[in-house]
């Protein structure tokens, strides 16, 4: 026996009471109920407001809209000098919109050129000739304008997969209206007007493709692109007034509800046993939910069907001008539409947001939302969500939201009153109890959520969280 071990028996004989190890058999531990990390603040969820989808499916009817959206196109890269378009997402292009002759997009996309670009170099400029269709497969590039004094004025950051030039080809002179500066070094695909004109006769089918979407984009549009309403204004007398009607989307979008399933487990002697004080069947499940509704948070940011990160229009995306997010890009992000209620952001980007405004001596203001002090900007609240993805490069997004049906938002979709329904949306079904004595439970939740109007939702994009620049 070692001297320690003599030493603590000594001390057990020479004790006066009962010692704590041999108290704490005959006590009722005091313990919590099961904790989890995984859990968050969960804002996108408590913020959205939720509209009652009875049928299963929520259709959004919107008013004709002529002018077509600008997308991106996709690459696929094997080298620094290997950069291929994939020929599809060339439908993105105005003019090519809903065009799906796949050997004519194939033929059109092998005869663009690979031209990398360094830091400073001028692109295009102003008022000359437009010869050759831009496609800016990696990189930065500023868009600059002329203001009314002659003045040099920012235009946007243009970044990977979107298109210059294309707008303009269809006209007899086309010039550029604007100057392209290169941010920083990247790589862009070109192809000449020549050979968009050598496409064009081998394919009668693109030709016809291409008049009738001009034919349409010739209608008059409002300035959201819709199709116009003709009224009068500022008239005397008795002129005859224009005859006017609204015209609709022929085919709205319709979403479905997405689910988030599993299958419970809990052994029925555990059940049986091992339930007092604390019913085991129940802490199992409060657990379950909270994971799914982790999970729930996570689809309606990123499900590629109808998350918002992927259904937001191309239009209201846009990119940091020199990396973290300051002050002018929230600004800017926050211009693009009325009535913005919230922004989403990583909670890394609301650190790199606070660096460049404490950069610039800026201390944003806090708003109380549910009892709980927010960072906000202009009095807009800032939610940390870290279900908004981090690349390989530590860059993110920060989204701005209007809400509700009222005001043509983002609205969270959801059917209550479900069988065996546990929580809003969300329900508890037994499936039985096998031969291993294994009680089985499938929970459930339903939900999706929809952008009524292309601006209810715009990204900033490119968010770098890095850390702090020079």
């Amino acid at each position: 026996m070692t001297s320690d071990a003599i030493a603590e028996q000594a001390a057990e004989h020479d004790r006066l009471s009962l010692g704590t190890q041999a108290a704490r058999n005959l006590a009722t531990t005091t313990k919590t109920v099961p904790q989890m990390q995984g859990i968050t603040s969960r804002w996108l969820l408590r913020e959205l407001p939720w509209v009652e989808v009875s049928g299963g499916t929520y259709r959004v009817n919107r008013r004709l809209k002529l002018a077509v959206g600008r997308g991106r196109v996709g690459f696929v890269q094997t080298g620094a000098d290997d950069v291929r378009i994939v020929p599809e997402t060339l439908a993105e292009l105005p003019l090519l919109r809903g065009f799906d002759d796949t050997a004519v997009l194939a033929d059109l996309a092998r005869r663009f050129v690979l031209r990398h670009f360094e830091p400073g170099e001028v692109i295009a400029e102003s008022g000359a000739p437009v010869t050759d269709v831009f496609i800016i497969a990696h990189g930065k590039v500023e868009q600059r304008g002329t203001g009314a004094y002659g003045d040099v004025q920012h235009r946007g950051v243009l970044i990977d997969g979107t298109h210059l030039g294309d707008e303009a080809l269809h006209r007899s002179e086309p010039v550029w209206r604007h100057t392209y500066k290169a941010i920083t070094a990247g790589t862009l695909m070109t192809l000449s007007r020549r050979s968009l004109q050598e496409v064009l006769d081998g394919s009668s089918r693109l030709r016809s493709h291409i008049a009738e979407r001009l034919a349409v984009t010739g209608r008059p549009v409002n300035r959201k692109g819709e199709a116009e309403v003709a009224v009068a204004s500022g008239h005397h007398g008795e002129p005859t007034l224009p005859g006017a009607f609204v015209d609709y989307d022929p085919a709205p979008r319709e979403y479905e509800l997405g689910v988030v399933q599993t299958v419970l487990r809990v052994h029925s002697r555990v059940h049986d046993l091992y339930s007092d004080p604390m019913d085991q069947l129940e802490q199992q499940l409060r657990l379950v939910v909270e994971e799914i509704r982790e999970g729930q948070e996570r689809e309606l940011l990123n499900n590629r069907e109808f998350g918002l990160l992927h259904n937001a229009e191309y239009d209201q995306r846009i990119s940091t001008r020199h990396g973290p997010p300051t002050p002018d890009d929230m600004d800017e992000l926050l211009t693009r539409r009325r009535g913005t209620r919230l922004f989403l952001a990583h909670p890394k980007a609301i650190a790199a947001f606070m660096r460049e405004c404490s950069r610039r001596g800026v201390y944003p203001t806090t708003v109380v939302e549910d009892g709980q002090a927010v960072t906000a900007w202009r009095g807009v609240p800032i939610f940390p969500c870290d279900k908004l993805p981090v690349s390989a490069g530590q860059t993110t997004t920060i989204a701005a939201m209007r809400l509700g049906e009222d005001d043509q938002g983002v609205v969270g979709l959801r059917q209550t009153g479900l069988p065996h329904e546990y929580a809003p949306g969300l329900n508890v079904r037994f499936m039985g109890i096998d031969e291993r004595a294994l009680t089985h439970y499938l929970v459930s939740a339903y939900a999706s959520v929809a952008v009524l109007v292309p601006d209810a939702i715009g990204l900033l994009e490119n968010v770098d969280i890095a850390g702090a620049r020079d």
